[in-house]
């Protein structure tokens, strides 16, 4: 059995706006790692643990420099992906032999009321976006993309907006609560205890499941990606790229045939955007 995790912050306890990663860069740092590390010690102390090859861990908040390589000490199994940019930004070396995977503090989309630091992958450069027509966040597009790998995600943690965004779309998921917005920019973080006691349970259930247990969330194929950004100036910039097609001033749609080249537009998209001069 091999265990994929993908890592944000704006989900994590204890976390509530961006400002406080830059005036209290360690406090963040300590909570990610600890919520991290109970997940692995749980998995570790899993009756199923035998049983587990490999646990992968992708460091996807920003630089990708949130986790100390330390982690990695609790079990000879675990591997650590840091650092950015990368391919396939969130999700970098998944492939169609992993077994589980799971998104750790994760949040809701670009416009959810009260989401605590709601985006999706860029608070100043995505207004909204769409793939097949639907409202999209971080969790659901890596959990499509690991569908068209053939890999389940079984397991979530992040803010209750979250999991009420993916409760129709994935019903099957084992959800860790951590925290309740009271705002974009204030939250009501739960009891470190409490989400201990709910991370010890969603690992549980999650590793008494057969890969084929699990369905798998996909889009049909061919995939139409919409994005509306900002600014006109920063869809001058998105439309650059080859094959995208505006729709008015501030909206481009971009379809293809294979999820996986899709998947990796959006962070193209995003990051010609990012140099317009607005």
């Amino acid at each position: 059995m091999k265990i994929y995790i993908s890592t944000d912050m704006e989900g994590m306890p204890g976390t509530f706006n961006w400002e406080q990663e830059k005036t209290d860069r360690t406090s963040v740092r300590r909570n990610y790692t600890r919520h991290v590390q109970t997940v692995l010690e749980s998995i570790i102390a899993h009756p199923r643990s035998e049983e587990i090859d490999e646990i992968l861990i992708a460091d996807s908040h920003s630089a990708g420099d949130n986790l100390d390589y330390s982690i990695t000490a609790l079990d000879r199994r675990i591997d650590l992906i840091s650092g950015c940019p990368r391919q396939f930004y969130m999700m970098p070396d998944l492939s169609p032999d992993f077994d589980q995977v799971f998104l750790l503090g994760y949040h809701s989309g670009t416009g959810a009321l009260r989401g605590n630091m709601d985006h999706t992958y860029s608070n100043s450069r995505i207004h909204k976006i769409f793939i097949n027509g639907k409202p999209m966040n971080e969790a659901l597009i890596n959990s499509a993309y690991a569908g068209w790998m053939g890999v389940p995600v079984s397991l979530v943690s992040g803010d209750i907006t979250l999991q009420s965004e993916l409760a129709s779309p994935m019903p099957w998921l084992n959800y860790i609560p951590t925290k309740k917005a009271v705002a974009k920019f204030a939250a009501r973080n739960f009891s470190q205890s409490r989400v201990d006691e709910a991370i010890k349970l969603a690992v549980d259930r999650a590793l008494k499941l057969k890969k084929t247990d699990i369905p798998l969330f996909t889009f049909e194929s061919p995939v139409t990606l919409k994005i509306e950004f900002h600014s006109t100036a920063m869809t001058d910039q998105a439309c650059l790229m080859p094959d995208v097609y505006r729709l008015d001033g501030r909206t481009i749609e971009y379809t293809h045939a294979d999820y996986s080249v899709l998947f990796e537009a959006i962070m193209a998209l995003v990051t010609l955007a990012a140099s317009a001069n607005i």
